[in-house]
């Protein structure tokens, strides 16, 4: 009898738990991250809400972002500090329609694409992130290195990905699927 069998049977079982248990983890992080991104675009949707009903909507709007704030950093964290707050309340105005919301994309995704004033070039800052599956710090290079605006000015639109991918990944193979 050989004594690799056990050992080979072993390790194949635990290879497969294993992967059992990060594929588990990676679904819960996600779903956890989409709960949080909806209910950031919720907040910001109250705070724009209660921003238009006051009277003098400047003041009255840092006022309501100091206080709340102030409280909710208390009870929940400094996640909802005034900075924070400010970027949720400006989340909700770049993205009002929560159906267009992607779950595919974290907050911090949607943090980045708060840089892009452009509608246009948002929209396909998310697409183009979905499509190849960039990660947030992809995305944010893409932005910085002005990705969309290279696109729409070039007409070979496939060396323009290709330039830029192999700019961020030199040593894979690229994936032509999200090429076209």
């Amino acid at each position: 009898m050989n004594d690799n069998t056990p050992n080979k049977s072993i390790e194949k079982l635990y290879t497969e738990i294993s992967s059992i248990i990060t594929e588990a983890r990676n679904k819960v992080y996600k779903s956890a991250n989409s709960e949080m991104v909806n209910a950031y675009w919720k907040i910001g949707k109250r705070i724009v809400e209660e921003d238009q009903n006051g009277e003098n909507r400047a003041e009255y709007g840092i006022a309501i972002v100091k206080e709340l704030s102030k409280r909710l950093t208390k009870v929940f964290g400094k996640s909802f500090g005034e900075r924070n707050l400010r970027h949720i309340r400006q989340f909700y105005i770049a993205f009002e329609n929560w159906n267009a919301l992607r779950s595919e994309l974290s907050w911090t995704h949607y943090r980045l694409l708060l840089k892009v004033s452009d509608a246009k070039a948002r929209a396909f800052y998310v697409e183009e992130t979905i499509l190849c599956n960039w990660s947030a710090r992809t995305l944010d290079k893409q932005i910085g290195n002005l990705y969309y605006q290279r696109m729409i000015m070039s007409k070979d639109k496939v060396e323009v990905k290709n330039e830029s991918h192999q700019f961020y990944f030199p040593t894979l193979l690229l994936d032509y699927s999200c090429m076209n």
